[in-house]
Formats: C-alpha cells, structure tokens, sequence
C-alpha cells in the first residue's frame, strides 16, 4: 500500500526507524507514534519507500 501523502510517507519513515532501533521512540510524535506499536516492519517499509513525487502535500480527510 504506497501512501497517499507525503506527510504519510514522512511518518512512516519515521517509525521505520524507530522500529529498527535507529532513533528513539521517545522522539517520535502523532502518527509515526501510533505506526510503531500498529504496523509491522514490513508494512512501514512499504509506505515509507513509496515515491513522494505526485504526492499532495496533506491528504484530505474522508468523509
């Protein structure tokens, strides 16, 4: 699943290298806090190596 922001994608970087010991989790905050304890290693590899090139700056919210 490529994300769909790149914010997103930025977050889940983020978490990726939390989970892989590269930076604390203390540091972390809002969304990459909450894709630590979520998603596997995999998953946050996925998005994370996703293009930012097309992407919108924010997602819009579903309604």
């Amino acid at each position: 699943m490529p994300a769909r922001s790149k914010k997103q994608q930025m977050a889940a970087g983020a978490a990726l290298s939390a989970k892989r010991g590269e930076r604390s989790k203390a540091s972390l905050r809002g969304a990459s806090r909450q894709m630590v304890k979520s998603m596997s290693e995999k998953e946050l590899d996925k998005l994370a190596s996703s293009k930012r090139k097309g992407l919108p700056k924010r997602a819009s919210k579903r309604k």
